[in-house]
């Protein structure tokens, strides 16, 4: 019996099953182990997901890149064909007032 605190009872002796020290540390490494490697799997499931993210907010940066660029082609190709148009007009006009 062990000596107890305030309440002034004592209290017990535990006692463990299995009895032999051996078979509790057999237990306990192959918990120990069965943890490590949960913890190892967890680890690389969360790199994944981080490489999954990394790669997704790269291809979206990328994507807004090229939405840019194309934008940028599209309004100068624009721009150019409304100034020869404009060109035609003007020169067709110039031509019928001479």
């Amino acid at each position: 019996l062990l000596g107890g605190g305030g309440g002034g009872e004592p209290l017990l002796a535990y006692e463990f099953e299995p009895d032999t020290k051996s078979e509790v540390l057999t237990d306990l490494q192959e918990y120990l182990l069965t943890s490590q490697i949960y913890h190892s799997w967890m680890d690389g499931a969360a790199a994944e997901q981080g490489s999954r993210m990394t790669a997704m907010e790269n291809a979206s940066k990328n994507a807004g890149e090229l939405i840019g660029s194309l934008t940028l082609q599209y309004n100068r190709a624009r721009q150019a064909r409304i100034t020869t148009e404009l060109i035609e007009i003007i020169s067709g006009a110039s031509a019928l007032e001479d």
